[in-house]
């Protein structure tokens, strides 16, 4: 059984309708990527997903139980955590203040000590500057902090908005290296990206998304042979 499950999901802002009957299943442990071009939906399905828009038709199911209505601390509070398109971090905040700020629920608290070595582990240039506040950091420090504040909540299913968005390469490959690590411990992840190649060596499977609607899906290594993908997003 998928640990995520988004069975004909449709949803919008106001009478502007973005996402077309999309579905998507995440298995436990496995990191998949959704992929596509700027505007086709990516963002707005993870919002729907996380219970910022409110789904019109369809259904999200977490666990075996349909969330498709609860509210997103709820989800949160149940191990499915979003790190948002713009890292959204509190700049006034120092680096530790701010992963201590992801530690919000119950479960998250218990691990509290233990989450904090593992994100230091990780990005050992976060504990380098942790007294530092998050709005002098670097772009790709910022990211660093906000995949760490993610971390931080003890999630069973970590989605990621726009990993790579603005940063340098030698940044890109660092993060998507830690991607990897990630999902040696278990953790389950969905990866949004527009750097469709990266995306698609890193994961296990990956949805393509086109005009709101899924186009095409498989494992990872298929796609990245497949001559339409190629051809509109590799430019090859």
């Amino acid at each position: 059984m998928a640990i995520l499950e988004i069975r004909n999901v449709s949803s919008g802002y106001g009478e502007v309708q973005i996402l077309w009957d999309a579905s998507l299943q995440l298995e436990e442990g496995k990191l998949t990527s959704l992929v596509g071009g700027n505007g086709v939906g990516k963002t707005t399905l993870l919002r729907t997903i996380m219970g910022l828009v409110r789904p019109w038709t369809g259904s999200i199911w977490f666990e075996g139980l349909d969330v498709s209505n609860a509210q997103p601390h709820r989800k949160a509070d149940m191990g499915l955590v979003l790190v948002p398109e713009g890292r959204q971090l509190f700049t006034d905040m120092t680096i530790s203040e701010n992963l201590e700020m992801g530690a919000t629920s119950q479960r998250a608290r218990n691990k509290l000590e233990i989450n904090l070595d593992r994100v230091f582990t990780l990005f050992p240039r976060l504990k380098e500057r942790k007294s530092q506040r998050a709005g002098t950091l670097s772009g790709g420090e910022q990211q660093m902090l906000a995949v760490a504040r993610g971390i931080m909540s003890e999630p069973k299913v970590l989605m990621i908005d726009e990993l790579s968005l603005g940063l340098a390469p030698v940044l890109v490959l660092s993060l998507f290296e830690t991607l990897r690590q990630l999902k040696d411990l278990g953790i389950t992840l969905l990866l949004v990206e527009q750097n469709v190649q990266m995306a698609l060596v890193v994961s296990n499977y990956a949805y393509v998304i086109s005009q709101g609607k899924i186009d095409m899906e498989g494992p990872s290594r298929e796609l990245i042979r497949d001559e339409h993908i190629r051809e509109a997003y590799l430019g090859l």
